[in-house]
């Protein structure tokens, strides 16, 4: 039976248009049906984002759906996340701005853009792929050894993807030597999945792993991501049933 109830801030402009936004509800009744993890999700826009105060979440997810309304409310959402220990899952245009919020606030890159929201920037961090990956599958080299290995497996999946953007190379050696971790890449070694030691749980992956085709079975990744946050809703649950006993 599940004893906890993780609340969990959805990050994103939800929209009937964008598919893992409908695939998400679907997920989180499988969670609990599968795992018994109950998640208690709030759709937050970008905008609201911006100002709103998300510690007392028990997990981020910022979802797909870029260019978002406020790309500052998605990083904003992803600075509270990273430096408040929360739990934290970036898919898509999630792990993009996870990748900017981290080089503007931990490397010191704060003059980085994304290409697709202001092309005409000096720096792009986020920039066109080589081939698009909208509506596509395609391979995933997990890094051994890494969170992504010990949820996935190490070696090589196929993971389902669609998106046309992704980590400029050139700050592939910056973002690590900063203290990133990029566990997952294509064949050609471009970057697919990014977490960060040390914390709690820190995940962006540029597929999606809310849209992968068993509908009853959440994705490990998603699994992983519930399975902190309920960690995290656990004590602080304990905490106010025990005052509310007194």
């Amino acid at each position: 039976m599940t004893q906890h109830t993780a609340r969990v801030a959805l990050i994103g402009d939800r929209s009937g248009t964008v598919q893992a936004h409908a695939r998400i509800p679907v997920v989180i009744d499988a969670l609990l049906a599968r795992e018994g993890i109950a998640l208690d999700p709030y759709w937050i826009t970008t905008l609201d984002a911006v100002d709103c105060d998300l510690t007392g979440f028990d997990a981020i997810w910022v979802t797909p759906g870029s260019p978002y309304e406020s790309p500052a409310g998605a990083i904003a959402a992803i600075r509270t996340a990273r430096e408040a220990g929360i739990p934290f899952l970036g898919t898509c245009g999630g792990f993009q701005h996870a990748l900017i919020e981290y080089a503007r606030d931990v490397c010191g890159l704060a003059g980085v853009e994304h290409a697709e929201v202001t092309p005409d920037a000096a720096e792009h961090l986020i920039v066109p792929l080589e081939c698009s990956l909208k509506g596509h599958e395609e391979a995933v080299m997990v890094v051994p050894g890494t969170l992504a290995a010990r949820i996935l497996g190490p070696g090589r999946r196929t993971e389902r993807y669609n998106c046309a953007y992704g980590l400029n190379p050139r700050y592939l050696e910056i973002l690590t030597d900063g203290g990133l971790r990029f566990s997952g890449f294509d064949d050609s070694g471009a970057v697919r999945v990014a977490e960060l030691p040390g914390h709690p749980f820190f995940m962006g992956t540029l597929f999606q792993p809310e849209r992968q085709d068993d509908r009853a079975q959440p994705h490990p990744v998603i699994r992983a991501f519930a399975a902190a946050a309920a960690q995290r809703a656990a004590p602080r649950q304990d905490a106010r049933l025990a005052r509310s006993s007194r």
